[in-house]
């Protein structure tokens, strides 16, 4: 792979280009029409069928229980067979962008009748669908020739039209082996975070369910051990990004993202804007290390989600819209209480508790009548070791995933002219 002007005029190649075996550059690329190297594919499904569903998507094609949560009930008379290998994208869009993706999944298989199917033929069919994905100006030309107002149709026979500069099928075989290398190992470090994930899941349960069969632990009752703390309503237009001030919990972060522990020192929390009134919180409001957040609303049954605070030295916090924030009466080891009140060993005893139908939530007086296990401080800082180690592992196979992902990204833009 070498670098090189990316035109001077007449010459039409990347920035960044692969060379032939022998050293020798590769053709010029040449403006060619799609239509000559798109075959449409027709076969459709009527009646009783075998065929999974599959959705074409921004994140690739997906099986549709997979990429709705679950199994959806469509008439799919009149849909479309993609075989193997062949290619579709949805022909609307509310943005005007497209996604094309290759069947990858089964030998056969359905898609909605808005799905077109077509193989390549004479180039590389990798190359092409990262090409008609990635490339701005393939982008910028695709939403330029669909049609509508609030929803864009990009409709075949206008794909087939479009005309683009293309490589040479050998060079689209280099440019397709390369990306197709840098994809496996995008996925085989997804494919570790979710194992790890479920790793710590699963010795999460086992350290907990071996603490409550034990003799050497306390099973205390949640209002007995944690103080239910003041906290405000203050929504996401009333805080800001950055900056200095009070930091405020909400409820959304705790749901989303923030882990089962948070550092007030390293992570971004918003802080409340300077013209909101914060003067009703006493001092026992603020946070302080060892108090733990709970999210008392949410769409699912995440509610109940919570964090335990740290890093609270010399940062003034106080918790947000929708939460219940609870300061420990006895001592705990550090972290403890952030992974115990995460396990689905606490979680099991939320669910029962939970109330709502599109929105779920769970309401002080019936979390203060859940249990906590209280093993000696040895044990506990023991259990909070091991979970912090792993995340600790979790965030870094995330970090180096996120780092391959912004390599293809930028080099996507690079290959690509």
């Amino acid at each position: 792979m070498a670098n090189v002007s990316s035109s001077n005029g007449l010459e039409k190649r990347p920035r960044l280009a692969f060379r032939n075996t022998d050293g020798s550059h590769f053709p010029c690329w040449r403006q060619t029409s799609l239509g000559c190297i798109i075959e449409p594919y027709s076969e459709k499904v009527y009646g009783e069928h075998d065929y999974e569903v599959l959705t074409s998507s921004r994140e690739g094609l997906q099986r549709q229980e997979d990429h709705f949560g679950s199994k959806q009930r469509h008439d799919t008379d009149g849909y479309n067979i993609i075989p193997f290998g062949y290619c579709t994208y949805r022909n609307r869009s509310d943005d005007g962008k497209f996604a094309f993706n290759i069947n990858t999944i089964s030998e056969k298989a359905i898609v909605s009748k808005f799905y077109p199917v077509f193989r390549f033929t004479n180039a590389n069919s990798t190359f092409m669908a990262e090409f008609l994905n990635s490339s701005p100006r393939v982008k910028k030309k695709l939403s330029v020739l669909a049609v509508g107002t609030s929803q864009v149709v990009l409709s075949f026979e206008a794909l087939k039209a479009a005309k683009f500069d293309l490589p040479c099928k050998d060079e689209q075989d280099k440019i397709a082996a390369f990306l197709e290398c840098l994809n496996t190992r995008i996925e085989n470090q997804r494919t570790l975070v979710v194992a790890l994930k479920k790793y710590k899941r699963g010795l999460s349960n086992s350290l907990f369910d071996r603490l409550s069969a034990g003799s050497e632990s306390r099973l205390c009752i949640f209002g007995d051990m944690m103080t239910i703390l003041q906290n405000n309503t203050f929504s996401r237009d009333n805080l800001s990004v950055g900056g200095n001030g009070v930091r405020n919990i909400h409820y959304g972060d705790v749901l989303i993202k923030y882990g089962a522990v948070l550092d007030l020192h390293s992570e971004n929390v918003p802080v409340i804007n300077a013209e909101q009134d914060i003067s009703k919180f006493s001092a026992l409001s603020y946070l302080r290390n060892g108090d733990v957040v709970f999210a008392d609303t949410a769409e699912d049954y995440t509610v109940g989600k919570s964090t335990e605070i740290i890093g609270a030295e010399n940062i003034a916090a106080l918790s947000g819209l929708h939460t219940i924030p609870c300061r420990p009466q006895d001592s705990f080891a550090p972290m403890y209480l952030g992974y115990y009140f995460n396990s689905d060993y606490f979680k099991k005893q939320l669910y029962p508790m939970i109330q709502g139908t599109k929105v779920s939530s769970i309401s002080k007086s019936e979390i203060i009548k859940t249990k906590i296990i209280v093993p000696c401080l040895q044990e506990q800082a023991r259990i909070a070791s091991i979970m912090s180690a792993l995340d600790d592992r979790i965030d870094a196979a995330k970090h180096t995933t996120k780092d391959l992902i912004d390599l293809r990204s930028g080099l996507l833009q690079q290959l690509f002219i």
